[in-house]
C-alpha cells in the first residue's frame, strides 16, 4: 500500500499533502513506512515529523509537546509589530517555544521563555538556545529571573483556554498526544489568564505590552481581567484563522511639566 493510501484509508483529509511532507522529512523508505504508521494510528502529524511550521520555520516538537497553531501566527504578528528594536521579550506558557523563536529572529535584544512541563522546556531549550535565548522550568512568572521586573516590552502568554468541560471534545489527536496541562484552562478557560494578568504590570515596562491568545466567546472575560490588572486593554480578530488576541499595555506615568519660571 502507498502512503497516500495508508493515510486516507486512516482518515486522513489531506493524505497527498502528509505524504509528501513524511517522504520529504524521512531518511529514508523504511523510515517513512514507520512514520506513516504512527500517522494512521493517530499521532499528529507535526510529532511525526519533528517539527511544525511556523511564520516560515521550522519548530522542533515531539511526543508530549503542544503543537503550535496556526492561528498563533495572529498572535505572533502583534507581538512583533510591538516589539521596539533592542527589546526585552518573554514568553510565558511557552511549550516548544515558538512565540520566543519568532521575536528572537525578528531582533529581540533578550528573549526569556517559561513552561512548567519539562517536556516542553527540553524542546523550547532545543529551539531557542541556538538564538541566544533562555528558557526556564518554572510556574509563570516565577521562572524568570528578578532582573526582568519591570523591563519587558513584550510579554507573550499562549495560556490554555479550553474550559475544563469541553477538554474532552477536542479532536483526538490533542486530547491523546499532547499534555493536558497546555490545554486545560478551568473552568471557564481563562484561570491561567488572569494569574498571568494580575502580576504582568509588575514586569512590563512602562508602555510594555502583555498579549495572549482566548476564544472569541470569552475575549469580554479576558479584558476585564487585563483591565482589573490596571492594563489598557483591547481585543484583536481574525475570522479566516479564527483567532482572538488580547492585548493590555502597562500605561506610561504622566509627564509632569517643568516649573513655570516665577516672573
Amino acid at each position: 500500500m502507498s502512503l497516500v493510501a495508508e493515510l486516507r484509508a486512516a482518515g486522513c483529509v489531506f493524505a497527498e499533502e502528509e505524504a509528501a511532507l513524511i517522504l520529504s522529512t524521512a531518511a529514508g523508505p523504511e523510515e517513512a513506512g514507520r512514520m506513516a504508521a504512527r500517522r494512521a494510528a493517530g499521532e499528529p502529524l507535526e510529532h511525526v515529523l519533528g517539527w511544525a511550521g511556523f511564520l516560515g520555520m521550522r519548530i522542533s516538537v515531539g511526543p508530549g509537546v503542544f503543537v503550535p497553531r496556526r492561528r498563533t501566527e495572529f498572535l505572533a504578528g502583534h507581538a512583533l509589530r510591538l516589539l521596539p528594536p533592542g527589546g526585552t521579550a518573554v514568553d510565558l506558557c511557552c511549550g516548544s517555544g515558538a512565540l520566543g523563536a519568532a521575536l528572537a529572529r525578528a531582533g529581540a535584544a533578550e528573549v526569556h521563555a517559561a513552561d512548567l512541563d519539562p517536556a516542553a522546556v527540553a524542546c523550547a531549550r532545543r529551539n531557542l538556545e541556538p538564538l541566544g535565548a533562555a528558557v526556564y522550568q518554572g510556574d509563570l512568572f516565577a521562572a524568570l529571573p528578578r532582573r526582568l521586573r519591570g523591563r519587558v516590552d513584550v510579554l507573550v502568554a499562549n495560556v490554555p483556554y479550553v474550559p475544563t468541560g469541553e477538554v474532552p471534545l477536542l479532536p483526538a489527536e490533542a486530547r491523546a498526544h499532547e499534555p493536558l496541562l497546555s490545554l486545560d484552562g478551568g473552568g471557564d478557560g481563562l484561570d491561567v489568564l488572569r494569574r498571568v494578568a494580575a502580576e504582568a504590570p509588575q514586569w512590563l515596562a512602562p508602555g510594555g505590552v502583555l498579549l495572549s491568545e482566548a476564544g472569541g466567546r470569552q475575549a469580554p472575560a479576558a479584558l476585564a481581567a487585563f483591565t482589573a490588572a490596571g492594563l489598557e486593554a483591547r481585543t484583536a480578530e481574525d475570522d479566516d484563522l479564527g483567532a482572538t488576541a488580547v492585548l493590555g499595555t502597562r500605561p506610561r506615568p504622566p509627564v509632569t511639566p517643568p516649573p513655570a519660571p516665577r516672573g
